[in-house]
């Protein structure tokens, strides 16, 4: 752990399970708790939050000591500077949306005024407060429905509404318990690139619980897979993602999340290529029009769409081609099937890519970790 990033440990007897974690936070952007419903991704949140005690507990959020069993410390909820984002917006029906948010500025400014001494400190204090709340409208681009009652917003306006008063309180860290699981996909798809534009740019770390793998693979930077209250896997999404040990994702989700730069635009062939250690992956140029050269984007190779050959292909119709060499291999969860990973790139420019092929084709290849050998990409999906 460095010294600003988080560390949480904690022990809780469920009626299924015991919940038994230690993880080692980064300092910014979204840590994803994800697993299957029942895992204990909400009941971590909560005891992060104070909402339930554990026991054998420490939560240190950067250098702040929330609750530490061992030298008798436990901050209740409402002093522990947190943010918390639900599943329903819980909104104040008889307030404009302005005046929901200024209402999240009265704890941050209680906060603030509890701490400082005498007038210019407190009026210090209210104005951070009013900036964080005019950074977080503008994040979250709410300013047009500042005027709206909660009825008259969607069920996404709602909940960007519901982060910006979380926001509004500075919190040093910001809980989302499945915040999107109430929306319907249309309505996710206008929300996701809000919460992508709070992780690029705040400072805030966000905590973020779902069981979604888009959700996952659009906006994690580091992932904590949770099973009957054990940790299954954590660590930087990518390495995590691309794990056949203890894979995150199961079936057709199984794959590789690459990080990229937007590297050339074929105008003619309506195709853009994307730049990422260790090689290049083309796709179709849709939507991509606005991107400028060299923007960042995030692209997901599903195992299925990938193929492995011991020579270079001749002729292929499959135009993404990449040499490789064999890294790891393990039985998928069909026997006829097996899981490949492999590491394109030389050096320390490398990434990693998952293929599905049959057992009698593993077989049949003698494939080798350390083999050296090309995968076919037929198929990649931009996610930013």
């Amino acid at each position: 752990m460095t010294p600003t990033g988080s560390r949480i440990r904690l022990q809780l007897q469920r009626a299924d399970f015991q919940m038994a974690v230690d993880l080692a936070l980064p300092a910014t952007g979204i840590s994803v708790l994800f697993g299957a419903s029942g895992s204990g991704k909400t009941t971590l949140l909560r005891c992060v939050a104070g909402l339930e005690r554990a026991q054998q507990a420490l939560v240190q959020i950067g250098s702040a000591l929330w609750q530490d069993d061992a030298a008798g410390v436990f901050l209740p909820t409402w002093q522990r500077p947190l943010g918390f984002v639900f599943q329903e917006a819980s909104l104040f029906d008889h307030l404009d949306v302005s005046r929901n948010l200024h209402y999240g500025l009265k704890r941050s400014a209680a906060r603030g005024f509890g701490k400082a001494a005498g007038r210019d400190a407190s009026q210090a204090a209210k104005q951070a407060a009013d900036q964080a709340l005019s950074t977080a409208i503008r994040l979250l681009g709410i300013e047009p429905l500042l005027q709206r009652m909660p009825a008259q917003l969607s069920g996404g306006e709602r909940q960007r509404v519901a982060i910006a008063r979380a926001l509004a309180t500075q919190p040093r860290l910001l809980l989302l318990d499945e915040p999107l699981a109430a929306l319907d996909a249309a309505r996710k798809q206008d929300i996701l690139p809000w919460l992508e534009r709070l992780r690029d740019e705040l400072q805030t770390p966000m905590l973020y619980v779902t069981h979604a793998a888009e959700e996952l693979a659009r906006l994690a930077d580091h992932v904590v897979v949770l099973d009957q209250g054990r940790v299954k896997a954590q660590g930087p999404v990518a390495e995590v993602l691309s794990s056949i040990t203890h894979p995150a994702l199961v079936g057709d989700d199984v794959g590789a999340l690459l990080t990229g730069q937007v590297a050339e635009r074929d105008a003619r062939w309506h195709l853009v290529r994307v730049a990422f250690d260790g090689g290049s992956l083309w796709l179709r140029d849709s939507g991509l029009q606005s991107m400028r050269i060299g923007q960042a984007v995030r692209l997901r190779v599903l195992a299925r769409d990938v193929s492995i050959a011991t020579v270079e292909p001749q002729a292929s119709s499959i135009q993404n081609q990449l040499p490789c060499t064999i890294e790891s291999s393990t039985a998928d969860l069909h026997p006829s099937q097996v899981l490949v990973r492999v590491r394109v790139g030389v050096g320390v420019h490398t990434s990693a890519l998952v293929a599905r092929i049959t057992a009698r084709s593993f077989d049949a290849m003698g494939l080798q970790p350390g083999q050296a050998a090309w995968v076919q990409v037929k198929s990649v999906a931009l996610l930013q």
